[in-house]
């Protein structure tokens, strides 16, 4: 049975298109996908983001025992820095993609998708470390775009520059319309962006104060089809698509965040024994049709099966050339590779193109560009 978001009365009033996603009622359609695709890119779009599971971990010691969990080397981070990465379970197998958020060396807030990363931490933690799940008590919208910021500065005295406010940091001095957030600088979208977690008994008043303010200046309130655009285009994972209880960070775009050097963390032994064991690599396909149908497809070269398509979609950033994001072997992985998907029982050819297609480098989100 799908949970309700906070948010979930608001959103029910202005949709009827509903998803579960990672257990909690999600809308797939708020008004018009292409029309809220537009709005991320141009300007700014909305997103009810409380389904991310969020847990505080508290203590002394409280960073050294999540470094010794996460793959990355968190212990690098300085107090007001984000870390992206890996979870995974004691066989070096993926549980989820995680951000883990410094507030001191005894007090870290973890982000994911899984209900198991809390559970996970309760079990390994030491005498006086405390693990709390806060995700149904801190909900949590995201606003995303190029005009994000210059929308949030203007419901705010705190300063949302760049240098102010630097890509993954957060920063909890903020008030937006005067409801004290929890901020983050980070995003699913390749542009940029900003996370507003929020006590529950202020969600709602969050929620109606962003709407009437923004709404005029171009926001709207977008849905998770328009949110799998970015995240196809962008190259971001999700679980159960990209990565599952059977796949290493390696095979679904994470090896980059494992840091091998830190000393021993949990599943370092499968995933040193998978780093060269595992020959599929993410990447990105473009076919010559398909659309969402090639969701799933087996990819071919010269007649041998060698991958597959974990999601593809109508890319509005190639004009509606169908986009897949696909695992392939680490040699194939070669912009100009031709392939072939088999799409509903029929060949469609296609070929490997640069990974990601949108935004590579991440320039918007950094604001580089």
């Amino acid at each position: 049975m799908s949970i309700e978001t906070t948010f979930y009365p608001r959103l029910q009033a202005m949709t009827d298109q509903w998803m579960d996603l990672f257990g909690y009622w999600a809308p797939a359609v708020v008004s018009d996908t292409l029309e809220e695709y537009r709005a991320c890119r141009e300007a700014a779009a909305l997103m009810d983001f409380t389904m991310l599971r969020k847990v505080d971990i508290t203590g002394p010691g409280a960073l050294a025992f999540v470094n010794g969990i996460v793959t990355r080397d968190v212990s690098k981070l300085g107090v007001g820095q984000i870390g992206y990465g890996a979870l995974c379970d004691e066989n070096g197998k993926m549980i989820d993609d995680c951000t883990v958020m410094v507030r001191s060396a005894d007090d870290i807030r973890f982000c994911g998708a899984n209900d198991r990363d809390y559970h996970l931490f309760h079990e390994l933690a030491p005498e006086g470390i405390a693990v709390t799940e806060i995700t149904d008590a801190t909900p949590h919208l995201c606003l995303q775009g190029p005009l994000s910021r210059e929308m949030l500065q203007s419901l705010t005295a705190s300063d949302l520059s760049n240098a102010a406010f630097p890509y993954y940091t957060f920063r909890e001095d903020v008030e937006i319309a005067g409801v004290p957030v929890f901020m983050t600088r980070l995003g699913y979208t390749a542009e940029l962006g900003y996370e507003l977690w929020v006590d529950r008994e202020h969600a709602l008043e969050l929620w109606d104060a962003l709407l009437r303010e923004l709404t005029p200046l171009g926001m709207k309130v977008i849905g998770m089809d328009a949110l799998d655009l970015f995240r196809i285009e962008g190259g971001f994972i999700i679980g159960g698509v990209e990565y599952d209880p059977m796949v290493s960070p390696y095979e679904c775009a994470l090896g980059w965040s494992v840091d091998l050097e830190k000393g021993d963390f949990q599943g370092r032994e499968g995933i040193v024994r998978d780093r060269d064991a595992t020959t599929l690599r993410l990447g990105s396909v473009m076919l010559d049709s398909g659309g969402a149908a090639a969701s799933g497809a087996p990819l071919f070269v010269d007649g041998v099966e060698v991958g597959l398509v974990t999601q593809a979609v109508e890319s509005p950033f190639l004009d509606g050339q169908t986009l897949g994001l696909a695992k392939i072997p680490l040699a194939l992985k070669v912009p100009g590779t031709k392939v072939v998907a088999r799409v509903d029982g029929e060949d469609v050819p296609g070929e490997v193109v640069e990974h990601p297609v949108y935004e590579k480098q991440r320039r918007k989100a950094k604001e580089l560009a």
